[in-house]
């Protein structure tokens, strides 16, 4: 069942700890599959050089499990609150990622005084208030507080990214992290200027119409 999307989110998870995005057992990536709606997510506390294509757990988006032995990542109602009300979402990424947590702990948001910031979240990366981890408490405050970006900083808690796909989640995670740890340095330089609301749609605009192939 989806062995495809089985093999791309394994593979996906490999980027995560290749990115230093991870530590341990920590974080993780699931997939909606668009045409039967399930969700394809990684294990519980599986180190991540063990986890294979055949480790992942399948569920449908009430939390069943469709496929797999292995029970579910411990942000599984997270990620299903998402997918059930944002249908333009077909990926999640939960990291604890170093320097964007930093940002996370002290309740800060990463402001857009970077054209990649403007570029990839059209704006500051947002944070939301504190919610207990194990139900969908988290997942109600990424939606009530993510706004148009794709990306939230979860006080005292991590990094969770959402995306048109896996792939697209992954690469706001990471882009998340490279924002966060540039913006820290800069702060210790001084005080980062803020790029004008006006200009920071344009860069967005630009980078989602025109850039790339």
């Amino acid at each position: 069942m989806l062995e495809k999307l089985c093999q791309t989110v394994c593979e996906l998870h490999g980027e995560l700890f290749r990115n230093n995005l991870v530590v341990w057992t920590s974080g993780n990536v699931s997939a909606r599959d668009p045409e039967s709606g399930l969700v394809v997510i990684k294990p519980s506390g599986v180190m991540y050089p063990d986890l294979t294509p055949d480790k992942m757990v399948i569920l449908d988006l009430d939390g069943k499990v469709m496929q797999g032995a292995l029970k579910p990542s411990s942000d599984t109602l997270t990620h299903l609150f998402l997918y059930r009300n944002r249908k333009d979402v077909n990926g999640v990424v939960h990291t604890h990622s170093t320097y964007a947590t930093a940002f996370a702990a002290v309740g800060k948001p990463i402001p857009a005084v970077l054209t990649a910031i403007c570029d990839e979240f059209g704006g500051p990366i947002p944070v939301g208030a504190f919610a207990p981890i194990g139900s969908e408490a988290i997942g109600r405050e990424v939606l009530n507080s993510i706004g148009s970006s794709k990306a939230i900083l979860m006080k005292n808690h991590g990094v969770f990214t959402i995306g048109g796909s896996a792939r697209d989640a992954l690469k706001a995670a990471v882009m998340v992290e490279d924002a966060a740890r540039t913006v820290f340095i800069a702060m210790q330089l001084g005080e980062p200027i803020p790029i004008p609301e006006e200009m920071i749609a344009k860069l967005h605009k630009r980078y989602n119409d025109e850039y790339g192939q």
